[in-house]
């Protein structure tokens, strides 16, 4: 299966971008080569702005630039952009809702070899919780670049996750980006299976080892974490009565918790949680970090059995 990882992606988006509008800019924190902004910096280096390893700085100068009309993408590692520089995207791009995207690279545990202090596993959690953030997470090379551009037509403040590792790729190029709505890439009536980032091709794995034992899983991308699907998620969990959620993130904080809060409201069923178990990671090759920390199609597996029997129980 073709593979290309999400960061690769948005640097191509980039260039288009800049093709198209001339008031997009970008700006990165000495990190160019690996965000790939880059590639929009070769070709429009009039519009490029390195701002140093000043992550705060970095945030507020994409805030004044989008008071001044322009589009600004914001890029660095997760873990600077949204820990080091969270007061300034608070104070400075969330609460005056101006229109800067930050699109944050090497986010969660497959960063690998850079180990806990580089990992990003409460990214999500953080900006989430921002009033008038929107937070997408990619699946893929191709969903990450559609991302990207529509972003760009919208107003007001978003965080976009990309990875570092190449994932494989789940959609075909006519695929349509929607914010606030899910991708429901299988059909199933026996469990939900609910993904963001990496975590939905490991889903789909999962479903294909469910089916052989003739459990039928539905597999859906919840790229759009905020705002969420919410009639996605009820419906599923009303036609299935379980759900499991995964992602490469803490479940505290994350699609899990998103995912619970409209259960806990609507439909209360069944749920597994799939991520990282409240615990910081550490320095490895990604595929062994993700087996060690349980964010495999395995897991996903193991807990589909274990909230069906719960199901059982009910």
């Amino acid at each position: 299966m073709e593979k290309m990882a999400t960061r690769d992606a948005y640097g191509k988006a980039l260039v288009k971008l800049g093709e198209q509008n001339s008031n997009v800019v970008v700006l990165d924190a000495d990190l160019a080569k690996s965000t790939k902004t880059i590639e929009f910096k070769k070709k429009f280096p009039e519009r490029f702005f390195d701002m140093g390893i000043a992550e705060q700085n970095l945030m507020g100068t994409a805030a004044g630039l989008a008071a001044s009309g322009k589009i600004p993408f914001a890029s660095t590692f997760a873990i600077f952009a949204t820990g080091r520089a969270f007061e300034q995207i608070r104070n400075s791009i969330a609460y005056p809702h101006l229109n800067v995207k930050i699109a944050a690279s090497h986010a969660g545990l497959t960063v690998g070899e850079d180990g806990a202090s580089h990992q990003a596993i409460a990214d999500i959690a953080l900006m989430r919780v921002l009033p008038q953030m929107k937070v997408i997470v990619p699946a893929d090379g191709i969903e990450a670049e559609k991302a990207v551009l529509a972003v760009a037509e919208m107003d007001g403040p978003v965080y976009i996750r990309l990875g570092r590792s190449k994932v494989p790729i789940i959609y075909a190029e006519d695929y349509q980006f929607e914010l606030g709505k899910a991708s429901i890439i299988k059909e199933g009536q026996d469990v939900a299976l609910l993904a963001c980032g990496i975590m939905v091709a490991e889903a789909l794995k999962a479903a294909e080892e469910l089916a052989k034992e003739g459990i039928s899983a539905r597999v859906i991308n919840m790229a759009s974490i905020k705002p969420l699907d919410k009639e996605a998620v009820v419906a599923a969990a009303r036609d299935t009565g379980a759900v499991v959620t995964a992602e490469e993130h803490n479940i505290i904080g994350g699609l899990g918790s998103a995912v619970a809060e409209v259960l806990g409201e609507n439909v209360p069923v069944p749920l597994e949680r799939v991520g990282v178990s409240d615990t910081f990671g550490e320095s490895g090759k990604p595929q062994d970090l993700l087996e060690k920390y349980g964010l495999t199609a395995k897991h996903i597996q193991e807990a589909a059995y274990r909230v069906l029997n719960r199901k059982r129980d009910v």
